[in-house]
């Protein structure tokens, strides 16, 4: 398939293949197309069955999220419930960016939760990390873990670079296209150009974002520490951030994309001013709808956002699926494909028991229940 936005080629069907987003590990960005698509979701890989179906106008758009499976079994799963022509790409985080995250959100893990800062754990990594305990994968390579291979791999070892190229393989076989976190914008005028959209369907508002509270400055020597601990991630980055540039430079170019971003940053500016409140993120105790609150776990503090007071109904509509946090997006998307048990299982649960649940758990719940 070719790269320019060609219509009469363009795949009927569309998957998004989430990887590593974990908390704030990777920043979700709520983008536009919901409504002007027809969205399915795929949900969790080990257990793909069926798509979520929104119906809705234009075309087709899928998606799967918190995906982790060997990648072939995630490509055989997933070809079950899509078209042949699909499109699939996933998105990707500097893996030093992505260690410090992970160390604040999962600091209560086995292989962090003795050690009292980033460089402690890293100076010490032989005698905290053990790749047999539980959840302790999180603290290595967890971007080669998320798209299915195996993260237990040092930077000394013999068979570091094959298995490097191998990884890197067996992704350009299943993806058409990698995105790079540390330029979104790009990214998604890329994927705009590709698929044929508009920059109205690629606009944003940044999701799970840390506050400042809970940010410090990487040491240039702990960000070397972590390129070294996790160097199949950092092998496998560079690889793909060198090729998205090259993809810019075919199908946009630098000039052009310079002057998309300017715009798309200025659309973005005005939904601000309509949709949000405050204009931009706040911490969760400033925001005053629990539906709105997103997910604190471990010592991040994770911003959300207020809606502006007194809007038309369909901008509303508009900015509040722009700053719902995912895990109550994907309920509101499981209600509207299993309305009956939704209403049922709603009507299960005790009193005591959380209004939020767990991305991949209502699904298996929902599914177990289906007649």
């Amino acid at each position: 398939m070719p790269l320019r936005c060609r219509p009469f080629f363009l795949p009927r069907e569309i998957a998004i293949v989430i990887i590593t987003a974990r908390g704030d590990a990777v920043p979700s960005e709520k983008m536009a197309p919901g409504p002007r698509f027809h969205l399915h979701l795929l949900v969790h890989a080990k257990n793909i069955q069926q798509k979520v179906s929104l119906a809705v106008d234009i075309t087709d758009f899928d998606c799967c999220l918190h995906c982790h499976s060997d990648i072939t079994t995630l490509q055989r799963k997933v070809e079950k419930v899509m078209p042949a022509d699909s499109f699939y790409f996933s998105i990707i985080r500097n893996p030093v960016d992505m260690m410090d995250s992970i160390f604040i959100y999962y600091k209560s893990i086995p292989a962090f939760h003795k050690t009292s800062s980033l460089d402690d754990f890293l100076d010490w990594s032989s005698q905290n990390y053990n790749s047999s305990v539980p959840s302790n994968h999180y603290a290595h390579n967890i971007l080669a873990f998320d798209f299915g291979f195996d993260n237990d791999v040092m930077s000394d070892d013999k068979e570091l670079e094959e298995r490097t190229n191998n990884s890197i393989a067996a992704i350009e076989q299943d993806f058409h296209l990698i995105l790079i976190l540390e330029y979104f914008e790009e990214s998604v005028i890329l994927l705009k150009y590709i698929l044929c959209w508009s920059l109205d369907d690629v606009v944003s508002f940044k999701m799970n974002s840390r506050s400042q509270r809970t940010r410090s400055p990487l040491l240039p020597t702990t960000a070397e520490k972590i390129k070294r601990w996790n160097a199949l991630d950092w092998r496998i980055y560079l690889h793909f951030n060198r090729s998205f540039w090259h993809k810019v430079d075919i199908v946009v170019g630098q000039d052009q994309m310079k002057v998309e971003v300017a715009q798309l940053r200025k659309i973005q500016a005005k939904l601000a001013i309509t949709c949000l409140k405050e204009g931009g993120p706040v911490d969760p105790l400033q925001i005053k709808e629990a539906r709105l609150k997103p997910f604190q776990y471990g010592e991040a503090v994770i911003q959300g956002y207020n809606l502006n007071p007194n809007m038309a109904a369909q901008t509303k509509i508009k900015c509040e699926r722009l700053i719902t946090p995912e895990l109550q997006y994907t309920d509101l998307l499981y209600v509207r494909q299993f309305p009956e048990l939704a209403a049922k299982h709603k009507k299960s649960k005790t009193a005591g028991k959380s209004q939020q649940m767990e991305i991949t758990d209502l699904p298996r719940k929902l599914m177990k229940k289906k007649p």
